[in-house]
């Protein structure tokens, strides 16, 4: 009888412990949402997803006096973990955690003051849209065309003007001033971009610059999660992934993590006394702020890998602001520097991007910069983020490389790097007269610094972009020589990137190196154009040619396996002819250069361990076929594309 009494007593409180066990349980299940209310000024990320690794997500809130309001969540899966005050009053920061339990759907965020006064926040939770492993990033296999949107194509000038901007109108006559070229002016073109043989799209940036001048380029971000009105509406941004997605082609979002524009939002009311770089001196400056009181960067790049480098050369570098519009973010906040990630990821997530470029990639604190790349990486395995290091040394551009083993220990996380080096090579060996040291053996002897990259085929390499002046104009207007540059771009082990109009000769012979000229207006994107590359109306012979070429190099090198990635086999330029080959199991490309004016007789003898000896190759662009033998006939000038595959 004893015995049945304590066993009843372990099954009352068993039960009692299981009912308290429900009961809280309960209390978790995500609450009714009865109203949408959005009473909070501004919350960042504005929304965010389910199903991610890193649990973890930040939140950003501002409202006036918010800093002494106490916040809460009920959310089943969702978790407040701890709540920053700010030294501004008006902003809080919420640590969130969003469990593997929690489900997609809206909830309310609560702010709670001391006169007990509420206000309420409507947050969502989205379902993602694709696996992590489904976000595949630009590789070898890739052609890129990069785009200045506000000059390529203007499909809907309703928008050209958005009234309470700080820069109103359009002046095409104006290098300087907005063009009205918007998003869907891109997504208006694709046939044009595939049809050359383009497989990515990487348009500069295109999120809000509400500058009072200069607003067109893109990179003074004054608000990191709005498009700019005048480009387009995030609606249409997403529809130019989707449209691209569905070509099997890939969007690249051109990022900001070392600067926004000086009249970003937060610049009235900074959320911390180091939100950005050298703040003190900025806010006792402000009235009278301009390029004079700034204090600038010094661009010395170097004192990111220099062993002896001076902590005073590289603060500068890295603190001072780029210009005195654009103020230097402080990733060592680490306020800041979730906010940056995050803000890179929300953007991968909302189009469903094909990689990221990142601007000005040195000038950031390099250790976020790693922790930035690791951790989209890391939600993203198969994701590829390409770095802008602008340096003609390749120690410089390989120290940035994923699995470079530096002499520091720093691990970048960072896929690709921009190849300026191997620009500058092509250009001098081109356009320098032939000698020992000088013409084609700079290509020769650049290519064969490739040693210092983890993976060549990951760098990106390029012949001019929205910076640099337009390679026709380097070449001094020479044809033939911007084709053999291009045709060799196409054929490196590389990531090729190629600037809109390069392919009709675009110039700016007029005031080289000028970025408004740079960025001239693609013919025939603006109603009442005279010339129209779209359709080729009124290009000249010359134009219509180079279109042609690039077009079907570029449909080539699409399916060409030995161009993506087989084994590179060079040799060094003799009599005005450089000889290099890519070779694969399947296939062999010759890419041969000869700037020789009168005709040459190649012995091909000297590349007897290529195997093709007896072998028919056919020539890419023209057709014809041709058996290699003892020699080869080289008639004109130019550069000749041969393969075993037909």
């Amino acid at each position: 009888m004893k015995t049945l009494k304590q066993i009843f007593l372990i099954l009352m409180v068993v039960s009692v412990f299981s009912c308290k066990e429900t009961t809280l349980e309960e209390k978790i299940v995500p609450e009714t949402i009865t109203e949408i209310r959005n009473d909070i000024e501004k919350v960042e990320p504005p929304n965010w997803w389910i199903g991610f690794k890193n649990q973890d997500v930040q939140l950003l809130v501002k409202h006036p006096n918010i800093g002494k309001a106490t916040a809460k969540i009920s959310y089943a899966g969702v978790s407040l973990k701890k709540s920053h005050q700010a030294d501004s009053p008006n902003y809080l920061f919420l640590d969130v955690v969003v469990s593997e339990t929690a489900k997609a759907g809206k909830f309310n965020i609560k702010f709670q003051f001391e006169n007990d006064s509420e206000l309420l926040q409507t947050y969502e939770l989205k379902s993602r849209e694709k696996s992590a492993e489904d976000y595949i990033g630009f590789d070898s296999s890739d052609a890129i065309y990069l785009i200045t949107p506000d000059r390529f194509a203007n499909a809907n000038p309703n928008n050209d003007e958005v009234n309470g901007l700080l820069q109103q109108g359009i002046d095409r006559a104006d290098d300087y001033a907005r063009h009205g070229g918007d998003i869907q002016g891109i997504t208006d073109h694709l046939d044009y971009i595939e049809d050359l043989g383009f497989t990515a799209v990487w348009p500069c940036p295109v999120l809000i610059n509400d500058m009072p001048r200069g607003s067109y380029h893109g990179y003074a971000m004054t608000d990191f999660y709005r498009v700019d009105p005048r480009f387009g509406t995030l609606e249409e941004y997403r529809k130019l992934s989707d449209k691209l997605r569905s070509r099997d082609m890939k969007l690249i979002m051109d990022q900001v993590a070392n600067h926004c524009g000086l009249y970003h939002w937060w610049m009235e009311d900074l959320p911390f006394n180091d939100w950005v770089n050298d703040q003190e001196n900025y806010e006792e400056n402000i009235d009278n702020w301009d390029w004079k009181v700034t204090k600038t960067s010094n661009h010395r790049r170097t004192t990111n890998q220099d062993p002896y480098a001076s902590k005073i050369d590289h603060k500068e570098m890295a603190d001072g602001w780029f210009v005195s519009s654009m103020p230097d973010l402080n990733q060592r906040n680490q306020f800041m520097a979730n906010y940056i990630i995050q803000n890179s990821i929300w953007w991968v997530e909302t189009l469903g991007l094909g990689g990221i470029r990142q601007d000005t990639y040195p000038y950031p604190d390099k250790a976020f910069m790693s922790n930035w790349a690791g951790a989209i990486m890391n939600e993203y395995p198969n994701f590829s983020i390409v770095g802008e290091e602008w340096s003609y040394n390749p120690l410089l551009i390989g120290y940035w490389q994923d699995g470079k083993k530096n002499k520091d220990g720093y691990e970048s996380n960072l896929k690709s790097t921009m190849d300026f080096a191997m620009q500058k090579h092509i250009v001098d060996a081109l356009n320098e007269e032939e000698s020992w040291d000088q013409g084609l053996v700079k290509m020769y002897e650049g290519l064969a610094n490739d040693f210092a990259y983890t993976s060549p085929k990951g760098i990106m390499a390029f012949l001019d972009n929205h910076d640099k002046s337009r390679v026709f104009t380097e070449f001094n207007g020479d044809v033939t020589n911007t084709k053999m540059a291009l045709s060799y771009l196409l054929m490196l082990p590389r990531i090729p990137q190629i600037y809109y109009g390069t392919e009709i000769l675009m110039d700016d012979f007029d005031n080289p190196g000028d970025h408004g000229l740079i960025r001239t207006d693609f013919p025939g994107g603006w109603h009442g154009d005279s010339v129209n590359a779209f359709t080729g109306e009124g290009l000249s012979v010359e134009q219509k040619d180079m279109q042609s070429f690039l077009k079907q190099v570029l449909n080539y090198r699409k399916t060409s396996e030995a161009i993506h990635n087989g084994k590179t086999k060079h040799f060094s330029p003799e009599n005005g002819i450089y000889v290099l080959a890519r070779i694969s199991d399947s296939e062999t490309v010759v890419h041969i250069i000869n700037k020789n004016e009168s005709p040459q007789e190649l012995d091909l003898s000297r590349f007897e361990e290529l195997g093709l000896n007896g072998k028919s190759l056919k020539n890419i662009t023209s057709g014809e076929n041709k058996i290699w033998n003892n020699s080869l006939k080289l008639n004109t000038k130019g550069s000749l594309i041969l393969t075993t595959k037909f």
